[in-house]
């Protein structure tokens, strides 16, 4: 009696086994890359329902075990983690397959701000973030390029490596105005946008008199900033006339083709002066003469 429950347990082991060697697995593979294929290794026999599961995709499929299955590259474009489940019977498996974005090719990149003083630290930031040709961020460390140039000025460039998907760079304004090229390169890809870099305030400001039949015409020299670039046109410069014993009298002018003019009453002895802003310039004693 003892000897017949002996075979018996070690025949229900053996059973056991091999039916534990029959059941159904699934074999990933160790690497995945959005947009392009792979074979899923399933072992075991008979008839079961594959499950994939993961970012923007689900599919449900009839399959045979033992067989190898293919994924094709368009149903894992999203990257991150894929729940792969097969069911079928008393099957019941599952694993986790992550697949990784593809190569960078495209740059999100947002400059600001669109227009910026000359001269100014600090003032102009460039973020990129870098994708791959199916929209997924692409975290692995990837080269950056940044590159700021005005015409007539040297460009300015500077390198960098994204973390987590994304470059930023702080930098401040030339001293050259004009329509400033702000590039991001990630290899052979890139994207501009335009800073516009205007002239700061008016520096040096300077102007002269002369009397004509429609009063006394004050006209400044050409309005530059300190860095010698014209001011926009519309810039308000304001002239000053100190009359004695009749306080004072002010005209705005605006900056035209360079040039601020205004007509001011000839009154013998007045000081005239003008100001931009907080900036002033020279003063001209007017003593009725032509």
């Amino acid at each position: 009696m003892h000897t017949m429950r002996h075979k018996f347990t070690i025949g229900m082991l053996v059973f056991v086994l091999g039916a534990a060697a029959l059941a159904a697995d699934v074999r990933l593979p160790n690497k995945a890359i959005a947009g392009q294929g792979v074979a899923i290794g399933t072992s075991g026999s008979g008839e079961a329902t594959l499950y994939v599961v993961g970012p923007g995709t689900a599919i449900k499929r009839q399959i045979k075990l033992g067989d190898e299955v293919q994924l094709k590259g368009e149903e894992l474009r999203n990257s991150g983690y894929y729940q792969i489940e097969i069911k079928g019977g008393d099957t019941d498996v599952s694993k986790d397959l992550y697949v990784a974005p593809a190569a960078a090719e495209k740059i999100n990149f947002l400059a600001r701000p669109s227009r910026v003083p000359v001269g100014q630290p600090k003032v102009i930031a460039g973020t990129a973030f870098v994708f791959d040709q199916y929209e997924n961020l692409v975290m692995v460390p990837t080269p950056v390029t940044f590159e700021l140039s005005v015409p007539g000025a040297p460009a300015k460039m500077e390198r960098f490596t994204t973390k987590i998907g994304v470059a930023y760079l702080q930098t401040g304004s030339g001293s050259k105005a004009g329509p400033g090229q702000f590039t991001v390169r990630v290899g052979e890809n890139s994207v501009r946008r335009v800073v516009e870099e205007t002239a700061s305030e008016p520096c040096n400001l300077r102007f002269k008199l002369h009397k004509e039949k429609d009063g006394l015409i004050a006209e400044t020299d050409p309005v530059r900033d300190c860095s010698g670039n014209a001011v926009p046109d519309g810039t308000i410069v304001t002239f000053i006339s100190a009359e004695p014993g009749k306080g004072r009298s002010t005209v705005d002018a605006r900056v035209k083709k360079g040039i601020a003019r205004a007509v001011l009453p000839p009154v013998p002895g007045a000081t005239i002066s003008v100001a931009s802003g907080v900036v002033l310039g020279n003063e001209v004693r007017w003593g009725g003469g032509e």
